[in-house]
């Protein structure tokens, strides 16, 4: 797989050879998994970890099997990694310094409705009016689980370092009061999801387990994000092993949706969607193999961007979804979801990275292309794709995107092969030891080991097909944007009630469901964007379900999608009433609570010099 460069003018290491797949009718049925939860899931959970027979029931019931009917299989080579490196035509290597820039401060607006970013910080510190140190003692409060009585907020955090978060905060007042600032990132507050290391932390992936490093080391991103000035406040909730997208944790506690608390946050970056979706931080950290980062951030109403596989490094974390799984950022706003990724997205030196170009670099395109998949999008709930058709109408009539139908071969089947790669591939990373983990994933892990080698093969067969007939699709039509809602679904209602909270609940069908888009990027390592366009009504309980649109570019195109994001962000804020972007019903107000610590009730406008 040589460098290619027939593709957007670009050089691409490890290409797909560009061919375009089948033409098969889309057909996907309803599998019939049965919903188990509470005292049945826990008991059914022990006899099936336990029972051979009963997990080969199980894995041939979810359709793992049913790869062997593809006889169009039978000429395509496998592909184990879906690694595709874009090499920019006369791009610079750029300077650490220009990875984190000085934003200017966006203009004065009503911030009745704004997230606050990490912009509005940095001029607050500047300025003299606010300090990190300040912020950071009104927030404590209300992510600390280790007080007699903790917020509600607490529950998106697994834990806090306190000394180490006070001795940060203080560092970075002091640059302030120098004059010495690192950048638009120094003293805000962020935090990382339970999936990466941090020195001083354990590591559980939300599990009762530790996995955390012989090394005591911080992951690079990580690092890029502290060498940057920002302020990491603690470890965030996550579903346990980061198998399923509900961020159901009957091991720590699950934070609710904040828009509605009978509804889940998403996951599993569960706690770091709540965190932003809250106000608590503007950014966070999360993981994303089969829409971890997209789902929560669709479900709590914020931005997430899943990076081309490889492009950001968890060094020395190695992932337990080698294959499908990467790390990006979620953030309350388009301009807080740039500015954290192009830091974290600083690659380590000698490693095969390449340079992160500036959004006017020749990764961006000015082809204005919206592919269509109609037989996919249109299997959204009525209510979701009404909401993101009339997103779509703004870009084709008021930003003059051309909406081009395309098909893709095998897409049920597609989401059948990604599911079996990352449970087998977390199955084999823990070894199958079920010791100490949830029903659900006891379940899970224990289907999961029973995958033979031929149907992995299989799998990875069916990979190779699909990134060779994306290759030909972004071939055929530069700059081609594949648009999807985030989800089919709006939000996952929590059915069971607190009995789900306490057990966890074990709903393939459903898990599945809300994976029904997100998984091809995965599968195929495309970079991936999900923004916020409106909300529709729940099925039960106070406050609507935000609905996300999503976009996926070709390899290497993150300037493109935050471009596309950046106009979706506009358009949105730019409705009014009901339409308009809003704030939870959980907002913490943390700029305002900062303000009272430092000795005074008024909430300056944070843009204001």
């Amino acid at each position: 797989m040589a460098a290619d460069d027939s593709t957007q003018g670009k050089n691409f290491i490890n290409l797909p050879s560009p061919k375009f797949g089948p033409d098969r009718q889309y057909a996907n049925t309803t599998k019939s998994n049965p919903v188990v939860r509470g005292i049945a899931l826990s008991f059914g959970a022990s006899v099936i970890s336990s029972v051979t027979l009963v997990q080969n029931y199980l894995w041939a019931n979810a359709g793992f099997d049913s790869l062997r009917s593809i006889r169009e299989l039978d000429s395509v080579e496998p592909r184990y990694e879906p690694n595709v490196i874009p090499v920019e035509k006369n791009s610079e290597i750029l300077e650490d310094h220009q990875l984190h820039p000085e934003f200017p401060s966006p203009p004065a607006e009503d911030l009745k409705n704004t997230y606050y970013s990490a912009t509005h910080y940095h001029a607050l510190f500047r300025s003299g009016k606010l300090t990190p140190i300040a912020l950071v003692e009104a927030l404590l409060p209300h992510i600390r689980r280790d007080i007699p009585s903790p917020s509600e907020h607490s529950k998106a955090f697994l834990d806090s370092k306190i000394e180490i978060i006070r001795n940060n905060a203080e560092s970075s007042t002091k640059r302030y009061k120098e004059g010495q600032s690192l950048g638009v990132l120094d003293g805000v507050p962020v935090a990382v999801k339970d999936e990466v290391d941090l020195e001083g932390y354990k590591r559980n992936l939300g599990s009762k387990r530790d996995f955390t490093g012989k090394e005591d080391a911080t992951s690079w991103c990580v690092k890029k994000w502290e060498e940057a000035g920002a302020i990491i406040v603690g470890k965030l909730s996550m579903h346990e092993l980061g198998l399923d997208t509900t961020n159901n944790n009957p091991n720590h506690g699950t934070p609710l949706n904040p828009f509605n608390d009978l509804y889940y946050t998403g996951g599993s970056s569960g706690g770091s969607a709540y965190a932003v979706s809250t106000g608590v931080i503007p950014i966070a950290l999360g993981a994303d193999g089969g829409g971890s980062i997209r789902i929560p951030a669709n479900y709590c109403g914020v931005y997430g961007l899943k990076p081309t596989h490889g492009r950001v490094s968890g060094m020395p974390v190695i992932s337990l979804a080698t294959s499908t799984g990467v790390i990006g950022p979620i953030a309350g706003t388009m301009e807080d979801l740039e500015i954290s990724y192009r830091v974290m997205a600083s690659p380590i030196p000698g490693s095969m990275g390449w340079s992160h170009p500036p959004p006017s670099s020749s990764s961006a395109t000015s082809n204005r292309v919206i592919g269509l998949y109609g037989d996919w999008f249109d299997r959204a709930d009525p209510d979701v794709k009404k909401v993101c058709q009339t997103a779509l109408k703004y870009y084709e009539h008021d930003l003059k995107y051309t909406m081009t139908p395309i098909t893709i071969p095998f897409v049920p089947e597609g989401q059948t092969a990604h599911a079996l790669t990352i449970l087998s591939e977390i199955s084999t990373s823990i070894g199958g030891d079920v010791t100490g983990l949830t029903a659900p994933n006891k379940v899970l892990i224990s289907v999961g080991t029973k995958t033979p080698a031929g149907d992995f093969l299989l799998a990875q067969k069916l990979r190779n097909l699909l990134m060779q007939h994306l290759a030909a699709l972004f071939r055929k039509h530069p700059g081609l944007i594949i648009v999807t809602p985030t989800t089919p679904n709006a939000g996952w209602h929590i059915s069971g009630g607190p009995g789900d909270l306490k057990y966890g609940v074990s709903d393939a069908n459903m898990s599945m469901r809300s994976m029904e888009y997100v998984w091809l990027a995965n599968f195929t390592g495309l970079p991936s964007i999900s923004v916020p366009v409106g909300y529709v009504d729940p099925v039960k309980g106070e406050g609507k379900i935000p609905v996300g649109l999503m976009a996926m570019a070709e390899w290497g195109s993150e300037d493109q999608l935050i471009q596309w994001g950046k106009e979706s962000e506009t358009w949105f804020n730019g409705l009014s009433g009901a339409d308009g972007r809003k704030r939870p019903g959980k907002w913490l107000d943390v700029v305002k609570l900062a303000m009272e610590h430092n000795g005074s009730g008024e909430v300056p406008n944070p843009r204001e010099d």
